[in-house]
């Protein structure tokens, strides 16, 4: 492994200012290729929530954010786009040292950032309200307002994407922001507090913390300063979070797991199928919410699909995420790898074919890290444990089916509601299962995108509102309703009294 290792110190972003935790603690944030300590950051606890949150929420009521025009804020995000893309190279290998995805992905990631800023920064002065016709002399109006200072919370997974689709919708409409990353993987978010600094976005508008989100996160959510939370990541997480939030009433957005199918019909283009699947499962190593973990294969093209499928499975390159031709990384740590291990072995146990890997590579220096082959099943059912719960990593599970009722019945079987892929050439076909599918997420002879012009969420347990696209400003405003009396007349309800009067 060619990585090098030089650790360094970060620090908590509160109020404009990179200041330590107030307990002086750090934790160390590791190489998951490695399992080396790349980085010490703060250990921020409830006192830390506390100043973030009063500096947001000073900000927000006293500073010039909310205050400044569109075209201004706009003008100040673009720059952060800028500094993103003139700084792509050094962000991405900072993003492939702390979580681990391929260099190749973690590129896109940060172009993919730099384009979020750049269309929020483009729907600042888009934010609209309606006149409403009123039955009588009355001229009836709406506003969005911004929330006030908004709590976000974003996972592992994708460090700098996450924030970069929480925090640019909730600068364009005005708010003020404590975000909170992933334990395991802080570094890019703080760097993102680095730039929203150069770029000028006034001290308080961006506060960032890193630590345990059993503390840092429950305070954030529970805390009566803080207006509204977004958070993503896991379902059971999502739950707590709610629970935490409501004795403010606050205003939450979740986007959280899945358990998402990929649909396989015998008039698709198989090789552009099987090429697709790869992707939609294998890449970050499984670690994507959206990720098409259970691939339904119809009866007819089952054993030719999985036959082409698992050879090019098997070619996959597994290695030094740093390396442009490695083509999957590690999992994101010790714990995630013993994890999906376990679910790899609780699937053999209930009657799953290990159809390829299942293991960790037989390479030493692979060892050292958190890898684990492309692992594919057979003969799965759909109420196999493996089939039902998330396991994010890279484990395919494979399940026959005969016609479209049955795999609709299947695929909607789920406590999940996320994200769906169809592969056939029958336009109907599609159509007609793009609306049976209980998912809010659907593609069609294309494996999984997320771009910001298009809304994100999901069904059921998958979810709560929708990121990206516009509909994300609706996450980050709320409705002002306002009238105004135009009557020529004065108002006099009492001296004017209709009934009773002698």
């Amino acid at each position: 492994m060619a990585t090098e290792v030089t650790t360094k110190e970060y620090r908590l972003l509160i109020g404009g200012q990179f200041v330590p935790a107030a307990s002086g603690e750090t934790f160390p944030t590791y190489n998951p290729a490695t399992n080396e300590v790349i980085a010490h950051v703060p250990k921020a606890g409830r006192e830390d929530v506390n100043r973030a949150v009063a500096a947001a929420r000073k900000a927000f009521d006293e500073g010039p954010w909310g205050k400044m025009t569109p075209m201004e804020r706009a003008k100040r995000m673009r720059r952060v786009a800028e500094i993103l893309r003139e700084r792509l190279e050094e962000i991405a290998r900072l993003e492939t040292l702390n979580c681990g995805k391929i260099i190749i992905e973690s590129r896109a990631d940060v172009a993919a950032s730099a384009n979020c800023f750049d269309y929020y920064a483009n729907l600042t002065g888009h934010m609209w309200g309606e006149t409403i016709p009123m039955n009588g002399p009355l001229f009836d109006y709406t506003v969005r307002e911004p929330y006030g200072v908004c709590g976000q919370i974003i996972p592992w997974n994708f460090p700098l994407l996450m924030a970069a689709w929480k925090v640019a919708p909730a600068l364009a409409a005005g708010n003020t922001i404590v975000l909170k990353p992933a334990s395991a993987t802080p570094l890019t978010a703080l760097v993102l507090g680095e730039i929203c600094q150069e770029a000028d976005i006034p001290d308080g508008v961006v506060n960032i913390l890193t630590g345990p989100g059993v503390e840092v996160g429950a305070a954030i959510a529970e805390h009566p300063d803080v207006d509204k939370i977004a958070f993503t990541g896991e379902t059971e997480t999502g739950r707590e979070i709610l629970r935490l939030s409501a004795g403010t009433i606050k205003k939450v957005s979740l986007e959280l797991g899945g358990k998402s199918p990929n649909i396989v019909f015998s008039d698709a283009d198989l090789e552009e199928a099987v090429n697709g699947s790869l992707f939609a499962i294998f890449t970050n190593a499984g670690q994507r919410c959206t990720a098409r973990t259970r691939l339904f294969l119809h009866e007819s093209i089952h054993d030719q699909f999985l036959s082409d499928f698992i050879a090019k499975a098997g070619k996959i390159r597994v290695g030094d995420p740093l390396e442009d031709a490695t083509q999957m990384g590690p999992v994101i740590s010790k714990r995630q790898c013993e994890r999906v291990l376990s679910f790899i072995e609780r699937a053999r146990s209930e009657g799953a074919n290990l159809a390829l890997g299942g293991k960790r590579p037989d390479d030493e220096v692979l060892q050292k890290g958190n890898f684990i082959e492309p692992t594919i099943f057979t003969q799965v059912q759909n109420d196999m444990t493996i089939a039902q719960q998330e396991v994010f990593g890279p484990v395919l599970s494979v399940i026959r089916f005969r016609d479209e009722s049955e795999v609709v019945e299947m695929a909607n079987n789920t406590i999940y509601g996320l994200a769906a892929t169809i592969w056939t050439n029958d336009l109907k076909r599609a159509h007609r299962l793009a609306s049976r599918i209980r998912a809010g997420n659907v593609s069609i002879n294309f494996p999984t995108v997320n771009p910001p012009e298009a809304p994100f969420g999901g069904f059921k347990q998958s979810g709560i509102g929708r990121e990206l696209s516009r509909h994300a400003l609706d996450l980050y405003t709320q409705v002002k309703n306002v009238v105004v009396n135009l009557a020529d007349e004065r108002f006099d309800w009492y001296g004017k009294w209709p009934v009773g009067q002698k």
